[in-house]
């Protein structure tokens, strides 16, 4: 695997820990449980730990106690522009979740909980927060480790960032979701970083004592797991959670370094001992007053047994503070730990780790079903250690397919800028779950290519879910004929409700919406313009059916109004996204609309053969979980296709997973695999489900040119602030470069360059002439002329100018047109000054041109900012670096043009 060494580079450690609370029960009523004097020891221990791991300089770690929401800002936007390397944030603490969610909060030293129907916590930072602001660091990696109850809760948050943030950011949390755990005593450090500290000071075994990010979480989690649990009743294994940067990077955070045969070595912070070894317990809601723990000890004696972890059997059970603050409707509950000596039991070796890639629709329910599978005994060996990690993410299916079937080669091996999978897809995957069976064709090279990985895929699905109409329900009303034809369902549909719009998501990023355009398209002699009128909306098509109803709420008279197009198990799942009361839907099923049909297949790649069989193994262990077949197609019986579950009845397995969010059996019939009113008939009928993949080629590239080719022309800021963001391939003229491959040689396009002169007639001047242009020739022109200058940008007259361009172009015919604004923002105060802005809004040719707001500041498109007002407007879409900013914009791009 390869390493990302920071040695060398500006690195920067924060260090925040809260072992004190100005506000603590019973003396306030809105406190926490107590102070953590552990957490002393944890800042100072890791502070030692990290020196000695050769990374960080004295001045490059602080440690911080913030008492405010404030200072802790201060400190990690200090952090932030600091790092240039490796950043690495700690937090320990009290952790809390409201009644109402499973938002992750980090109570500060004057932290209160106000309980209620919606919990409310002053003084404390959202762990989504610092999210973002990690998202703005120019750290080449970051890592943030959590040591606090609920730690696991923040993975939720991490999986909702954009690819490009992904990538790059690797997060450890101290225990799994929805979980509480000890904080130890003040004589020692918390159990988890106790631990945490150990290997990073001793270093691991069989890797030269180095420590990587990966092999790090491994260490603790079958540690932790053998030998402690946590507080929910009945106990559970206390197993921290990680979810490694998709960049398939592995981050080094320590060196320990040589030491002589004769000196022995530094002795690490003492852990805390398994069986009550030297305790202080505060008061806890599970002994209130002064009630004593089990063994007849009250808080703050100590217990008898001294032993350290794995030194002894169990001797007794005691009770101690909890690193968090569970709210549960109006109360606090903080319950006792039993902690568990196992140490007879032999070590287990870091598990494997496997890299799943599927479809952004599919995407919520696999990382479910791994997580599901990893916590399972299917996944422990006969001695109970883990046989594998599973990392999930998901790609632009289109892309997906077209880099597996045409660029193999530089997935594996990337040579440079333009074709670089590992980039725009994510790491080389073992596994790969397309949403539709038909795709796994679609990807493969044909026999001219050279193929650098092997496709093995299932002889058929392992489910199935069909896509549908998702009709708004309104009180009183049914529709008496759910199952048709989609032009019979969608006529009867504006027949019954005038106005009603159909939508269906992007046909480039999901097999769904792909074969809901076939559908659209229909057989014979489609009409792919006329098609997408009938769905045409103010701009771009939502990603992800997800996205689609989740945007729809935003408009009460749309929600009502509009039908989406999608997959049936999203009416069960996609309905958690947002706050407000969204319209009931139900399913009208198209006969003539295929439906999805996930497939397991296992990739291969030229040369990597190093641990194959175990590999192999891992692989066909997940399968054989998720699927309910091995790889010949046979089930545990022997007998080919999945048994489906009868009705009512569970599923076995991650098809049990599958059947809790909806989806059906792959098997004749398609049977529901769950149960649930969401919607959707038990059985309606003979559905699609096959699908000829050259007609799902021929859908794309009709959509691709369903109006002709296209006009785009981008306007890059090239104003002096702009210089730090101006080099290399992520710099901004390659940002620019990078989206000209969603042009063809048909398209027309140009590159105009902002910043201007005071008074000068033009607030542009030509980077690359507006026509039709190959595509290498305009990305070698626009790499040379694009040239940052000593001036301000004067965003307000460069975009009327643009408009006012565009405007003269298009007028008689219907091609699509967009304009791009790569900016940092720097100057967006000459646009927002007087009535500028307005008059912009104003603009009637902003209306017929859409704009894309391509922002390199991570808060460029927060509601209300110029940004995302006027790209609203156009029916454009703003991006900004929370998001993959260049797939996405390359994405935009596409849409206009007749690229790839």
């Amino acid at each position: 695997m390869v390493r990302f060494d920071p040695r060398g580079k500006a690195n920067r450690a924060l260090l925040v820990g809260v072992p004190e609370y100005d506000f603590k029960q019973p003396e306030h009523p809105f406190g926490v449980p107590g102070d953590l004097p552990a957490v002393e020891h944890n800042l100072a221990g890791l502070e030692r730990a990290l020196r000695a791991g050769g990374f960080f300089t004295r001045g490059g770690i602080t440690v911080a106690r913030p008492r405010t929401v404030d200072e802790f800002d201060r400190h990690l936007d200090t952090a932030v522009e600091e790092a240039d390397g490796l950043l690495l944030l700690y937090f320990s603490g009290h952790g809390a979740v409201p009644s109402t969610g499973d938002e992750l909060w980090m109570l500060m030293r004057r932290a209160t909980i106000v309980p209620g129907t919606e919990s409310v916590f002053r003084g404390a930072v959202p762990w989504k927060s610092v999210l973002t602001v990690l998202s703005r660091a120019r750290a080449e990696q970051v890592v943030v480790i959590l040591d606090c109850c609920y730690a696991g809760n923040a993975s939720a948050a991490w999986d909702a960032l954009g690819a490009a943030q992904r990538q790059r950011t690797s997060l450890l949390m101290g225990v799994q979701a929805n979980n509480r755990v000890d904080a130890g005593d003040g004589d020692t450090p918390t159990p988890f970083t106790a631990r945490l500290v150990r290997l990073l000071h001793d270093g691991l075994p069989g890797h030269g004592g180095e420590v990587g990010f990966g092999d790090l979480a491994d260490g603790l989690r079958t540690h932790m797991s053998a030998h402690h649990v946590t507080l929910r009743e009945p106990p559970e294994p206390w197993e921290p959670q990680s979810r490694a940067a998709t960049s398939g990077a592995d981050v080094l955070l320590a060196v320990p370094p040589a030491r002589s045969p004769q000196a022995p070595p530094p002795r690490p912070p003492a852990e805390p001992s398994a069986a009550g070894g030297r305790r202080t317990s505060a008061q806890s809601a599970g002994a209130p007053g002064g009630a004593r723990a089990p063994g007849g000890r009250g808080p703050g004696r100590r217990g008898d047994g001294r032993g350290r972890l794995g030194s002894g059997p169990l001797t007794g059970r005691r009770l101690a503070v909890a690193i968090g603050v569970p709210v549960v409707l109006a109360g606090l509950v903080v319950t006792g730990l039993t902690v568990l000596d196992e140490g007879d039991r032999a070590a287990c070796r870091p598990p494997l780790e496997l890299r799943l890639l599927t479809d952004p629709d599919l995407e919520p329910t696999l990382r479910k079903a791994a997580d599901t599978y990893l916590a399972s005994d299917a996944n422990r060996t006969g001695d109970g250690c883990r046989r594998s990690g599973i990392t999930v993410y998901s790609a632009g299916a289109a892309a997906t397919a077209a880099a597996f079937q045409r660029q193999s080669d530089p997935w594996q091996r990337p040579t440079g800028d333009e074709d670089n999978p590992q980039r725009d897809i994510g790491p080389q995957p073992d596994i790969w779950i397309p949403a539709s069976f038909a795709s796994v064709n679609r990807a493969r090279p044909s026999s001219a290519e050279r193929a650098y990985a092997a496709l093995e895929a299932d002889p058929e699905p392992f489910a199935y879910s069909p896509v549908v109409l998702a009709v708004p329900q309104k009180p009183g009303a049914r529709a008496d004929d759910r199952v048709g034809s989609l032009a019979a369902l969608t006529q009867a549909l504006r027949k019954r409700e005038t106005g009603a719009e159909v939508r269906r998501t992007d046909p480039e990023n999901t097999d769904a919406g792909l074969l809901a355009t076939m559908g659209l398209y229909g057989s014979g002699a489609p009409d792919p313009a006329g098609a997408e009128r009938e769905v045409a909306q103010a701009g771009p098509p939502s990603r992800t059916g997800a996205d689609l109803l989740c945007t729809l709420p935003d408009d009460d008279a749309a929600d009502e109004r509009t039908t989406a197009l999608l997959p049936e198990f999203l009416l069960k799942t996609a309905v958690g996204c947002d706050s407000t009361t969204r319209a009931r839907r139900i399913a009208e099923y198209p006969v003539d609309v295929p439906g999805l049909t996930p497939t397991f297949v296992r990739v291969r790649w030229l040369s990597a053969d190093r641990d194959r069989t175990e590999r192999d193994n891992a692989v066909e262990g997940f399968r054989a979980w998720l699927t309910g077949r091995d790889a010949a197609g046979k089930d545990a019986a022997g007998k080919t296709g999945a048994k489906p579950a009868a009705s009512g009845s569970a599923a076995p397995g991650g098809l049990a997973v599958l059947g809790q969010d909806g989806f059906r059996s792959a098997t004749s019939g398609h049977r529901l695999l769950g149960t649930g009113d969401f919607g959707a008939l038990e059985d309606p009928g003979q559905l699609t489900d096959t699908v000829v993949p050259s007609e799902m080629t021929k859908a794309l590239k009709g959509y691709r040119d369903a109006n002709g080719p296209g006009r785009v022309l981008f306007l890059l800021d090239s104003s002096g602030s702009m210089g730090s963001l101006w080099e290399g391939p992520g710099g901004a003229p390659g940002i620019i470069g990078q989206s000209l491959a969603g042009l063809g040689d048909r398209d027309e396009y140009g590159v105009w360059g902002v910043a201007s002169e005071p008074g000068s007639p033009r607030a542009y001047g030509e980077v690359l002439p507006f026509g039709r242009h190959p595509r290498k020739e305009a990305q070698a022109a626009v790499a040379a002329s694009a040239q940052v200058k000593d001036l301000e940008a004067d965003p307000y007259r460069a975009l009327a100018a643009a408009l006012e361009f565009m405007g003269q172009r298009g007028t008689d015919d219907h091609r699509p047109q967009l304009i791009v604004y790569l900016t940092d923002d720097e100057d967006n105060g000459r646009l927002t000054e007087g009535n500028r802005l307005a008059d912009l809004l104003g603009s009637p040719q902003l209306k017929r041109t859409p704009v894309v707001m391509a922002s390199l500041d991570s808060g460029g498109c927060d509601k209300g900012r110029p940004d995302a007002v006027l790209s609203e407007a156009s029916g454009g879409r703003c991006l900004d670096t929370k998001s993959d900013l260049v797939a996405r914009l390359r994405d935009e791009v596409a849409r206009t043009g007749t690229g790839e």
